[in-house]
C-alpha cells in the first residue's frame, strides 16, 4: 500500500493520515481556541458524584478528581462525546496520569501525539496540561466516529494507530462496560 502509514498498536491519537484533511487541521484549531461552557443540571451533578466515587482509587485527590471531570464533561459534550467512552479511554492510555508519557512519545491523559501541535501550528501547547490534552483527545477522537461514521470500534483503532485491529478497541470497551458503565 503506497503512502500508508503504519504504526505499532500501542500509539494512541497516534499517526496522522497521510493526506490529512484539512476540515480535520481546522476542526482542531477552532475547537483548541473556542471555549465553551455548558450549564450544571441535575443530571450533571449525578454523574459527577458517581464519577467521582469510581475515580478515587486513581486519583485521591478531590480537588483533582473534580477539575478531571469537569474537563472530561466540558470536552466530552462539546465533542458530543460520550462522558463514559471519554473515561475509558483515560483509564486505558494513561490510567488518570496527567503527566503520562508512552514510549511512543504520546503525551496526557488521552495520550495525544506531540505531531498534532505542529499540524495545527500550536507548537507550545502543553499535552500534559490536562484541560489542552483533553480537547485535543476529545477533537480527534470524534473526528474519527465521524470518519468512521459511528463505529466506535474501527474509530478507537485509528484513535490508536491500529486501523484493522481489535486489542485496543476491546480494551476500552471492556473498561466501559466494567468500570464506567451507567445504568438507565
Amino acid at each position: 500500500m503506497t503512502g500508508a502509514l503504519f504504526a505499532p498498536a500501542s500509539l494512541a491519537a497516534a499517526i496522522p493520515e497521510t493526506r490529512m484533511s484539512a476540515q480535520m487541521i481546522r476542526q482542531l484549531s477552532s475547537a483548541l481556541a473556542n471555549d465553551h461552557h455548558f450549564e450544571d443540571h441535575f443530571e450533571t451533578e449525578v454523574w459527577m458524584t458517581d464519577m467521582n466515587r469510581r475515580l478515587t482509587p486513581f486519583l485521591p485527590d478531590a480537588d483533582q478528581r473534580l477539575e478531571l471531570l469537569k474537563g472530561i464533561q466540558r470536552e466530552a459534550l462539546r465533542a458530543s462525546l460520550n462522558l463514559q467512552l471519554v473515561l475509558s479511554v483515560i483509564d486505558v492510555e494513561s490510567r488518570f496520569l496527567s503527566k503520562a508519557r508512552s514510549s511512543a512519545g504520546a503525551e496526557g491523559l488521552m495520550q495525544v501525539m506531540p505531531f498534532w501541535k505542529k499540524e495545527i501550528g500550536r507548537d507550545s501547547d502543553d499535552l500534559f496540561d490536562p484541560d489542552t490534552n483533553l480537547r485535543y483527545g476529545c477533537t480527534i477522537l470524534a473526528w474519527y466516529l465521524k470518519v468512521e461514521k459511528g463505529d466506535v470500534t474501527r474509530a478507537l483503532a485509528r484513535y490508536n494507530g491500529s486501523t484493522g485491529k481489535t486489542r485496543y478497541p476491546e480494551q476500552v470497551m471492556t473498561r466501559w462496560d466494567t468500570r464506567w458503565w451507567i445504568e438507565g
